[in-house]
């Protein structure tokens, strides 16, 4: 509990530093902004100036030296000269390919009186305007603030996914611990029962009653090999399918309702994959009892094994109470359940199993509400 505290703590702290910095950042490239863009302003009205005594100025012989410098050194910002009725005048730093359009003037002087306000120049009754817009360097500097913020959340998402990977590993040990603990917990009075059960043989009980008490024996320990392999990379060896798959199908079958028809069909005798026949069973018998459980205890349940061209595909189909297509995917997450029993691991751990185990494939096919739901293995072909 204090690890889940102390991340908790660690990640609050990590992103109120984050924020500090990124507040910081974006302060001070705001006042750099206000700061560039008021220099720019400054360099435009001494242009302004030096404009009009130029056109002030009546000495033909005078030196404009000071004035032409002033017009040389404004290279960076596009500006558009207009005179008092709107008219252009004259216009620097612009396209050179493009300035003899008179529509990309205009819209270049329509981009200018949005960006700033113009500095007006009046000289011998005359009246005219300087429009100009942000530097490219001024430009580039507005976006700066949008990429420090998207490398932000970047940055987030990454300590997100770091704590909660964290986060699942821990959950993971603490259920690989469970499993395994319960595993050694049922094997001992397993070993017990198995003894009962040599007595019982010996007292001339019927043997069909032994027999089937031994079978659920024998089902219990498969139960706690299947526990005792979570957390390991399980074994997979070539197995033969069907005859695998109806054991375990007919399990189930002859512990359940007699109000629920069970129907088992496969195109082939023999069809063999790479399984691990434990995990691979507990998948099919997890398919089966949620069947039976959405059914109520009265329905059917049918199981089809078809071979395709590199695939073997096991569907099982009931005619419960169905699943909203919305919860296709929903019903494979750790802890999700409709039933008013139960962990909502099934699912999870049968999906787990096809999918990480043994590189196949476990879906939806189909499902009507109050009509019934298809599962689909797929499981890789072999030869």
């Amino acid at each position: 509990m204090s690890f889940f505290k102390n991340t908790l703590l660690t990640k609050r702290i990590v992103i109120f530093v984050l924020f500090i910095i990124v507040s910081l950042i974006l302060w001070n490239t705001y006042i750099f902004f206000q700061k560039f863009k008021q220099e720019e302003r400054a360099k435009m009205e001494i242009f302004a100036t030096a404009i009009k005594e130029l056109a002030t100025n009546p000495d033909l012989n005078a030196n404009i030296n000071l004035e032409t410098k002033i017009f040389e050194n404004i290279t960076n910002i596009p500006l558009i000269q207009v005179n008092e009725d709107g008219s252009i005048k004259d216009w620097q730093n612009l396209d050179p390919s493009k300035t003899d359009n008179p529509n990309y003037l205009k819209k270049q002087l329509a981009k200018m009186k949005k960006q700033n306000a113009p500095i007006e120049i009046k000289y011998e009754g005359i009246t005219e305007y300087v429009y100009y817009r942000d530097s490219d360097l001024l430009d580039k500097l507005t976006y700066y603030p949008i990429a420090l913020i998207l490398i932000l959340l970047l940055f987030l998402t990454v300590i997100y996914m770091l704590f909660s990977s964290n986060k699942i590993a821990e959950q993971n040990k603490l259920w690989t611990g469970m499993a395994k603990e319960t595993a050694h917990q049922i094997g001992t009075p397993l070993s017990s029962l198995l003894g009962w059960i040599a007595i019982l043989k010996i007292e001339n009980i019927s043997e069909k009653y032994v027999d089937e008490i031994e079978n659920d024996v024998h089902r219990l320990n498969i139960i706690a090999n299947r526990f005792s392999k979570i957390g390991s990379a399980p074994e997979l060896t070539k197995n033969e399918i069907v005859s695998i798959t109806k054991k375990s199908f007919d399990y189930l079958k002859s512990r359940s309702s007699k109000q629920i028809s069970f129907e088992f069909n496969s195109e082939n005798v023999a069809l063999f994959s790479n399984i691990n026949v434990e995990l691979f069973g507990w998948v099919i018998e997890n398919l089966v009892r949620n069947a039976i459980d959405a059914m109520k205890g009265k329905g059917s349940v049918s199981l089809t094994i078809s071979e395709k061209s590199k695939a073997i595909e096991i569907t099982i189909t009931d005619t419960g109470k169905g699943i909203p297509k919305s919860q296709f995917k929903q019903i494979f997450k750790p802890g999700f359940t409709t039933k008013k029993r139960g962990w909502g691991l099934g699912l999870s751990l049968s999906k787990r199993i096809i999918e990480e185990y043994h590189n196949g494939k476990i879906v939806v096919k189909k499902s009507e509400i109050n009509k019934g739901t298809s599962f689909l293995i797929q499981l890789e072909k072999l030869n």
